[in-house]
């Protein structure tokens, strides 16, 4: 990488700053979601995102200034989105300008490294091209990132699934994305089988979470693996849990729905982390009848609620927000997943309120019309009775209210590509 005239007075500035550059190699796969891991995960470890990007985001390769390499250890012990980092003693598109810039790295942090008992290996990693032996580029590798967690938490080899089971590499990002840490209480609302739970208690965070369906909290009913007709006598989240030597980190798991207020005041938690249900896998629902929503609804068998209504997404989305901003604390983070209609998105649509910032927007392509977007969002205000039912809100639920038809155009979308197939076998 050729240093420019900003970059050598950068580098003369980062000397006398006490910050130490160290080269980033990222996978190459979700792209949108490797910018906000490392910006939250920096801000963990108690620093501040400074980067010399000085080529397009979609690189592999990133350079970062850190106070430590304390820092970058603690950076790598919880990405999901980078493989390795290295400290950076120099850079140049030539070996001449590859020595120079070597000569100008200080001595004294080159020299534990340099005693004549110690060895060295030289790493190659080529991007949009194939380097020779006589290109490779000598770098120091200080750690490695924690992909491996995306096979050891496969949801192919998972205890308990269900239809809308969250891909481990995908969980992990969204513990990432909301700065989840030690002793933490974690929250999902939406919880299904628990797959983002498990991502939050790996890094050491108690979790706990609610869901409308009774048979899917007490694994009941019929099973989401192929060639299994029934679920077995021990498949829960707790299981889950226990299967990766969580157990310890597992709250409770109740049947309740998201509509309805049961939580003590003054109960906060760190971080509320959820993909809400949008009509695709799972149905949007919530208790009592569509005439008398605001009535205790009947019941059947016990424990068991037997009437349930359509939950509307923007009310899904309205309902999460104010939850968030009530129970989160301040610097807490909502998580969640937001689905969209390609050709009808604006940022004007994502979901606000006072006392959330809105911290990343991430998207995922579905299809060539949908995508859902990761959305990261801060809590930087307490919570007050005004925001309870304020104007803002009711203006912004109507912007966003279009979110409702997302089912119906996701399969509108379906239905035509269909059809479009088999008329172009027909030819």
């Amino acid at each position: 990488m050729r240093p420019s005239e900003g970059s050598r007075r950068g580098a003369m500035a980062l000397r006398g700053s006490g910050l130490t550059r160290y080269l980033l190699l990222l996978a190459q796969e979700n792209l949108e979601f490797r910018l906000p891991e490392i910006k939250s995960l920096i801000s963990l470890n108690g620093g501040q995102f400074c980067s010399q990007l000085e080529s397009n985001l979609n690189s592999p390769f990133w350079i970062l200034n850190l106070l430590s390499e304390e820092m970058a250890r603690g950076l790598m012990k919880r990405t999901v989105c980078a493989k390795s980092i290295f400290e950076l003693w120099g850079r140049g598109k030539s070996v001449e300008e590859l020595h120079s810039s070597l000569k100008k790295y200080p001595v004294e942090k080159m020299e534990p490294y340099l005693q004549s008992n110690f060895t060295y290996k030289i790493k190659v990693h080529a991007f949009n091209k194939t380097l020779t032996q006589e290109e490779k580029i000598e770098r120091i590798d200080i750690a490695n990132g924690q992909r491996d967690l995306i096979e050891s938490y496969s949801v192919k080899r998972r205890h308990f699934i269900g239809n809308t089971s969250m891909d481990a590499c995908l969980a992990f990002i969204m513990a990432n994305h909301g700065r989840v840490k030690t002793n933490d209480i974690v929250f999902d609302p939406f919880v299904g089988t628990g797959g983002l739970l498990i991502a939050s208690a790996h890094f050491g965070a108690y979790v706990c979470g609610t869901d409308i369906d009774y048979s899917t909290v007490h694994g009941l009913g019929k099973a989401s693996r192929k060639n299994q007709k029934w679920r077995g006598p021990d498949e829960n989240i707790r299981a889950n849990l226990r299967q990766y030597g969580l157990e310890n980190y597992y709250l409770d798991i109740l049947v309740s729905d998201a509509s309805k207020p049961i939580w003590r005041k003054g109960m906060q938690f760190d971080a509320i982390i959820t993909d809400p249900p949008y009509g695709i896998r799972e149905a949007t629902r919530r208790t009592g009848s569509q005439k008398e929503m605001g009535k205790v609804t009947e019941r059947g068998t016990e424990n068991h609620i037997s009437i349930s209504s359509n939950y509307q997404l923007s009310d899904i989305l309205f309902d999460l927000l104010k939850f968030a901003a009530e129970y989160l604390v301040i610097g807490g983070r909502l998580v969640y997943w937001l689905p969209v209609y390609k050709p009808e998105y604006t940022e004007e649509i994502i979901p606000r309120h006072p006392c959330l910032k809105l911290i990343s927007n991430c998207e995922q392509t579905l299809s060539s019309h949908t995508s859902r977007h990761l959305i990261t969002m801060e809590k930087v205000k307490e919570f007050e009775d005004e925001d309870r039912s304020s104007n803002i809100l009711e203006s912004r639920y109507l912007t966003y209210k279009s979110h409702n038809s997302f089912r119906e155009k996701y399969f509108s979308g379906v239905t035509k590509r269909i059809a479009k197939e088999e008329k172009d076998n027909q030819k």
